[in-house]
């Protein structure tokens, strides 16, 4: 077990672990971005054949959709529940995805260069020190391989939308999910990022509509945005 984990972040995501793949519960959210978070993945970077790992995995939503697309994923968490849902659904679904109860610190020391995509979403705002996941991430990707994070930023705008609204006026997801000082900004993570020797290609805004459970990317990164990034080839 890594150093850089809050176990209460641990304990919060055992405790809905079962409800991971009910569109309609208390990861609905995900449920309607994933398809978005997908289409911008595929759009940047092969999938079909790749190695492919996804930090912070949960219950697999991403992992199980990027293996659909003829991805080779590892799915890494620390969380025993939402693994064993994962590993459910997957065999329901009969999708190939192999999961494993690891921090990427730990499959970063393990497995150096060893992916050519690394996906860390909706993840880093969830442990003591998001810069070490940063680094272990990139440690991961081989040299040209692609890294995407997603996050959300810190400012008064983010607290009232991503915490007030989405938490205790329209329950988009349980209370206590998110704590905003844990919250990340855009030029706080390209530092991670370059500290960490990627590049950073690009820093998108995500909005979702809670009312039409749609979601779309744009200039805006006040509250959710993702950043991609590439490994430079070794010279």
């Amino acid at each position: 077990m890594s150093k850089n984990v809050d176990q209460s972040e641990i304990a919060k995501f055992e405790s809905l672990a079962h409800r991971w793949w009910d569109p309609e519960g208390d990861f609905r959210t995900l449920h309607d971005i994933n398809p978005l978070r997908l289409d911008y993945i595929a759009r940047h970077c092969e999938l079909v054949g790749r190695r492919v790992v996804d930090i912070g995995c949960g219950g697999g939503i991403l992992a199980e959709a990027m293996a659909a697309l003829g991805a080779d994923v590892l799915g890494a968490d620390l969380a025993d529940g939402p693994l064993a849902v994962a590993r459910l659904h997957s065999i329901e679904t009969a999708t190939d995805v192999r999961y494993r109860q690891i921090s990427a610190e730990a499959l970063a020391a393990e497995a150096p260069g060893a992916f050519d995509v690394v996906t860390c979403l909706e993840m880093i705002e969830h442990v003591p020190d998001p810069a070490s996941v940063v680094a272990a991430c990139a440690t991961l990707a081989k040299p040209g391989a692609h890294v995407f994070f997603s996050t959300i930023n810190r400012n008064p705008k983010a607290w009232a939308l991503a915490v007030v609204g989405a938490e205790y006026i329209l329950d988009l997801v349980p209370r206590g999910t998110h704590d905003y000082r844990k919250f990340i900004r855009p030029a706080e993570l390209a530092r991670a990022v370059r500290d960490a020797g990627l590049s950073t290609q690009e820093i998108i805004g995500m909005t979702y509509n809670p009312f039409t459970r749609k979601a779309s990317l744009g200039p805006n990164v006040d509250v959710n945005y993702l950043l991609h990034a590439i490994k430079p080839d070794a010279r």
